[in-house]
């Protein structure tokens, strides 16, 4: 009977868990693996679990998402050959090594520091863009819309879809490093893509996402696969949080249209940052043996997801009243 309620428990959660998740996704265009695969090392599952039921949970939430922005037309489907090619195989690269250190007993803790590294460097950049912007007159300089690696002209070229042209061989560069990183990590690389072709490409934000999640439908049905041959993809973790992020993807999309995601973008940063301040946590708890911190560490980031989704359905709900209550002012000029 207690394992019964252990059980329910945990089913519980994940889809309440995937629910959050769906909602930033849904908002974002980003899988929600950089918070599942450390919230299931903090739980306790074997690495190379957390990692392939991360990369699963990636490619299911990403399917949906990838058909509506391919009937928005924000897709650039050259990049996404590019981009799937170069990730695909950086994942194979990143797993290997995942497993190599899980032979070593190194897995753990390894992936634990690296993801505190990478979620702390990619949220303090954002979190201080943001900041940026915000203090500017006006966000739409040269220097947004160029992008960082379009001033290397190493031919072929390619146009990209609303940005400049920019060489095949940075392409696969960039594809390859997040590819094994998505692979070592478990994410789909959602969270490095975005920035990638923004800020390095100069794409547009829309074409981004859209671009994004076609690449890591791809890449994560196939990182899935790869982990799933070794055992490494749990469908009791994997099912409910697909059944939450069903919904929650939804109404994520939903506020899309009602919320300005300039407006909320330092809230997905600082989601980034207490990410890797759950990982620090679990692994300041293993080093000194205290059991209390690894509960610290799934609150802090269980808290992330709820902290900045509730943001996106507030100010949703907000924008939402403000619309309702201008309609009828407007119906009496």
């Amino acid at each position: 009977m207690e394992v019964l309620g252990v059980g329910i428990a945990l089913l519980t959660m994940f889809v309440g868990f995937g629910l959050l998740i769906g909602i930033l996704f849904g908002f974002f265009g980003m899988g929600g693996s950089f918070l599942v695969t450390p919230a299931l090392i903090v739980m306790g599952y074997p690495t190379r679990v957390a990692v392939g039921s991360g990369l699963a949970f990636v490619f299911g939430t990403s399917i949906i998402g990838a058909l509506r922005h391919r009937s928005l037309g924000q897709v650039d489907y050259t990049l996404a050959a590019l981009m799937t090619v170069s990730v695909t195989a950086g994942i194979e690269v990143g797993k290997r090594g995942v497993f190599a250190l899980e032979s070593l007993g190194l897995a753990d803790t390894v992936v634990s520091i690296a993801y505190i590294g990478l979620l702390g460097a990619v949220g303090a950049f954002i979190l201080v863009d943001s900041r940026r912007k915000s203090n500017e007159e006006s966000s739409d300089t040269a220097d947004d819309q160029v992008g960082l690696f379009s001033r290397i002209r190493v031919p072929p070229m390619i146009d990209l879809t609303g940005g400049p042209s920019i060489s095949v061989w940075v392409i696969f560069a960039v594809g390859l490093v997040v590819g094994v990183l998505a692979g070592f990590l478990g994410v789909g690389g959602g969270f490095l893509l975005m920035p990638a072709m923004m800020y390095g490409f100069g794409v547009p934000a829309a074409v981004a996402v859209g671009t994004d999640i076609l690449q890591i439908t791809i890449s994560g049905g196939v990182g899935s696969l790869l982990y799933a041959q070794s055992g490494g993809v749990d469908l009791s973790i994997v099912v409910p949080l697909l059944a939450g992020s069903a919904l929650g993807a939804r109404i994520g999309a939903a506020a899309t249209k009602l919320v300005d995601e300039d407006a909320i973008t330092g809230y997905f940063a600082v989601m980034l940052l207490l990410g890797a301040v759950a990982v620090g946590v679990r692994q300041a708890g293993n080093y000194l043996g205290i059991e209390m911190l690894q509960v610290v560490s799934l609150v802090i980031i269980v808290g992330a997801a709820l902290f900045v989704s509730g943001a996106v359905v507030t100010l949703s709900l907000r924008e939402l009243r403000a619309v309702r209550t201008s309609t009828p002012q407007s119906n009496t000029d």
